[in-house]
């Protein structure tokens, strides 16, 4: 029996209620990891904190991520020495911090005698790259990099072909579920008493007006929270909303330029067993001066693992940013690099649209300035500035460095000439452990520690839902790990409000299975309906919003059948 642990309170409607009657120092606009990273920041400080969220947490890029916690070999590679830097510092933070979300992951760089990321031409002059991402921060993780031969290269990845492996380099960065993360920071902020609230779409900004009728700095925001309207009153406002920051920024001063040049990435999900991979692999796309992780997914505890997903592509988007989709292009660049690393030469079977069993696309919010050229080759370094009527804007930056990103962006707002009669206290963040931070995981193939990977110390909490309810301890969906109960948690204490939002984000089922998913939909819904008390009309139209999303993303399977029949574009 487990023991019934209460978790801080996360509650949509008391959220509402105080974002209404309460005067707060900061507002954050944005609820993805940078925005809730504000939050916690501010919050830590002693700061009244607020953060709106237009949709879900984590709902855009922060969702749909590589969900890696690395330094990037590739940014020094390209000379981005401080930007390494800095992210292998926060990589060790997240590793200390957050212990249960993060976890330290191998990587393999093929060596290959042919076509492959590199040759062994070059792996002399990789190793001292290698040897340089040690000594930037990478050791820091208690392992240096090593150089494999080619019988142990081939086992970490028994698919490469055998002819074409020379040996490898095996280095170590990390690992996270960016949504759970996000969602996991969101709370700790309100733990320390900030004011979250998801489904707060920003239709105004409020300024200050002197008693002459003249407007002055901006001193808060009307919020749409779907049943009605609230102003928010707060001496700063921050926007941290990536990709949409320049929908905020209009509002602010329309007519201002663009800031951000948001880049498109997808990831490909497939079955393990077509890859067999232990560790994270890089391999090389063809035709282009670009690489792809293909990282292992869903540990089973015996040495393999439930799925892969390759990915990403980095192309311009100049689309909607509110869904962007895989199309049949993305699914080509994807599968053309996976079937060059893994089924080159008639070696194996190759993939196509039929394997992949999940799809996500999302848009990286890179700062536009002054950069032309292909968006991989732009910085991921973040830039915060400050406009004429005072809002502060983060923007660019990269998930493993949001609480850097997030500290920089409060000493803004606490900068002695905009804030000086609150006095300068620094961020506690580099120390501070997030909500249910523990070592103590356990047995990851038992229902406790696959808990205590998603939930850490409050895995007590959904466990004493199975013990009140014996039913929700049966899967969520059929071949995945998620438990009924860790829905009926989501809508209780983690703040969702859709159906979506339990499959998408609070468990990552649709990402993994899309069609085991959509098969349990029906049942999840019904679950997820009395937690929340909807009608069978809102069951009927939730299970339709999701089914139409499914719709959306086999669009591009299709289109890649079609192309590979006809030779064409449709």
């Amino acid at each position: 029996m487990s023991t019934s642990v209460a978790p801080p309170a996360f509650d949509r409607d008391l959220m509402l209620a105080r974002l209404g009657d309460e005067a707060f120092d900061v507002l954050v606009i944005g609820g993805g990891v940078t925005g809730v990273g504000v939050a916690l920041d501010a919050a830590a400080r002693g700061l009244r904190t607020a953060l709106v969220e237009r949709d879900d947490f984590a709902s855009g890029t922060s969702s749909r991520s590589s969900k890696l916690v690395h330094g990037g070999l590739r940014y020094l590679q390209n000379g981005d020495v401080r930007l390494v830097y800095e992210a292998l510092h926060e990589r060790q933070r997240l590793l200390r911090n957050a212990p249960h979300l993060v976890e330290v992951l191998p990587f393999l760089i093929p060596v290959l005698t042919r076509d492959g990321v590199i040759s062994r031409r070059v792996a002399k002059a990789l190793g001292s790259a290698m040897w340089m991402y040690d000594l930037t921060g990478g050791w820091r993780i208690g392992r240096r990099h090593r150089r494999l031969d080619a019988e142990t290269a081939h086992a970490h990845v028994p698919t490469l072909p055998t002819d074409r492996v020379a040996g490898g380099y095996l280095y170590y960065d990390a690992t996270a579920d960016d949504a759970r993360l996000t969602l996991t920071i969101a709370r700790t902020a309100a733990a320390h008493g900030a004011v979250i609230a998801n489904r707060c779409r920003v239709v105004a900004l409020t300024p200050t007006v002197d008693p002459t009728g003249n407007t002055g700095p901006v001193d808060g925001a009307v919020v749409d929270t779907g049943h009605g309207e609230i102003t928010v009153r707060a001496a700063t406002v921050v926007n941290a909303t990536g990709v949409w920051a320049d929908d905020i920024d209009r509002l602010d001063r329309p007519g201002g330029p663009p800031t951000i040049r948001p880049a498109k990435g997808v990831h490909v999900t497939v079955p393990w067993e077509r890859v067999r991979n232990d560790i994270a692999v890089i391999i090389p796309v063809p035709g282009d001066k670009r690489s792809l992780f293909l990282v292992p997914w869903g540990p089973r505890g015996d040495g393999t693992f439930r799925h892969a997903y390759v990915g990403t592509t980095d192309t311009d988007h100049d689309g909607s940013l509110d869904d962007p989709q895989c199309d049949a292009t993305d699914l080509d660049y994807v599968l053309g690099a996976l079937n060059h690393a893994i089924a080159a030469d008639g070696h194996a079977t190759p993939f196509s649209a039929d394997d992949v069993t999940g799809v996500w696309a999302g848009l990286r919010p890179l700062v536009a300035g002054d950069a032309t050229g292909r968006t991989a080759d732009l910085s991921r370094t973040h830039r915060v500035t400050v406009s004429d009527r005072g809002v502060v804007t983060i923007a660019g930056g990269k998930l493993t460095t949001y609480r850097a990103m997030a500290e920089d962006t409060v000493d803004t707002v606490l900068a002695p000439t905009r804030r000086k009669r609150r006095p300068w206290r620094r961020s506690p963040t580099r120390r501070l452990r997030l909500l249910g931070a523990t070592r103590e995981l356990g047995d990851i193939s038992t229902r406790t520690g696959h808990l205590r990977r998603r939930y850490g110390t409050e895995a007590d909490a959904v466990l004493a839902l199975i013990d009140r309810d014996p039913r929700l301890g049966d899967p969520l969906v059929t071949g995945l790990p998620y438990l009924r109960a860790e829905a009926a948690y989501a809508v209780r204490h983690e703040m969702a409000t859709t159906l979506e939002d339990v499959l998408v984000r609070r468990t990552r089922c649709h990402l993994a299975d899309r069609e085991a998913t959509e098969a349990a939909a029906p049942g999840v819904a019904e679950l997820v309906g009395r937690e929340l008390g909807w009608s069978d009309a809102e069951v009927a139209r939730q299970l339709d919003d999701y089914r139409r999303l499914c719709e959306r993303e086999r669009r591009a399977a299709r289109e890649h059948r079609a192309e590979r029949v006809t030779g064409a574009t449709p």
